[in-house]
């Protein structure tokens, strides 16, 4: 929700800023190079990320209420949901050209209207289930040539094994949504926000009995760097929201695939396939198609408290 600070350009400045830190925080992760456990990556990203938002939290005087939670059970379910799939989404991200996992990852709000529909109970009509149908269509364009069996190798290659490990990071995220929606009732934002780096960081350091790799100075300064600007993009999202609407702000999460292309062709020499240009364009409508009757229903909503409501 807004603020009684509404001012919707700020609001996107905001959002386009986090989607350019995001997208640094990638492009560090793919330079750091193959070869290091996604457990490893998740922990650097974790652990610097509190560095941000400890400073964050500090200068705004909610350093300290942020701490008390009356749900540490429900942030533990968050974090185990949320760090499965950030290490699932670097694994993928990894292996896969920074476009590619992109427009994959463009599923998880797709998955979460579904997730929403069983799990939380919410009324999903015809229209958005619809949307999902078609969007998940476009998930299907981008991922079969990288998950077809006529290639040489079929599942096993390596285009297959990212593919897939970006979808289940889809799967698993959408999971983390729902976790969310149902702390918000109760948690405030920097207490939500605290306490995933927190439990994301202790869970992911978990992951050193099974091996990490010895990683160079370059590696380490890639992967802090990555932490850093994961938590500098939280806040740049958080703040997003003080200053406009959600259905104002969230189409602009799409552009993401339009400057990850560039960060990806100038870094990676890498150049999105037709296949993943048509499935983001197909993902990318019905997206927006989502957000705007999200929007609208949220209009509805509102018209019927205010008629509700006993004029005085």
């Amino acid at each position: 929700m807004p603020s009684a600070e509404t001012d919707p350009l700020r609001g996107i400045l905001l959002k386009l800023s986090s989607i350019t830190v995001f997208l640094a925080m990638q492009s560090c992760i793919k330079l750091a190079g193959a070869g290091i456990p996604p457990g490893q990556i998740a922990f650097y990203r974790s652990a610097f990320a509190i560095v941000p938002i400890v400073i964050y939290l500090g200068m705004r005087g909610n350093l300290r209420s942020a701490f008390h939670t009356d749900n540490p059970l429900g942030h533990l379910r968050r974090g185990l949901l949320g760090i499965c799939a950030m290490g699932c989404g670097f694994y993928g991200l990894v292996l896969l050209p920074l476009p590619d996992a992109i427009a994959i990852g463009y599923a998880m709000p797709l998955i979460a209207v579904v997730f929403a529909a069983v799990f939380l109970r919410e009324t999903v009509r015809l229209y958005r289930w619809t949307a999902v149908a078609i969007g998940m269509v476009g998930v299907t364009i981008i991922s079969y040539p990288k998950l077809t069996l006529f290639s040489q190798e079929g599942f096993g290659s390596t285009a297959a094994i990212g593919a897939m490990a970006v979808l289940l990071s889809a799967v698993l995220g959408a999971g983390a949504m729902m976790q969310v929606r149902q702390l918000v009732r109760e948690e405030k934002t920097a207490t939500i926000v605290l306490y995933f780096s927190l439990v994301a960081s202790l869970l992911s350091a978990l992951s050193w009995f099974f091996g990490w790799a010895q990683l160079s100075v370059e590696a380490l300064g890639l992967l802090a760097l990555a932490g850093f600007f994961g938590g500098f993009g939280q806040i740049l999202l958080t703040e997003s929201y003080r200053f406009a609407d959600v259905s104002t702000i969230a189409p602009f999460e799409y552009s993401s695939i339009l400057l990850g292309s560039l960060i990806a062709y100038v870094l990676f020499d890498e150049i999105p396939t037709i296949t993943t240009l048509a499935g983001a364009a197909i993902v990318v409508g019905a997206g927006l198609y989502i957000i705007y009757r999200e929007h609208q229903l949220g209009l509805e909503r509102r018209a019927a408290r205010r008629a509700s409501t006993p004029q005085g």
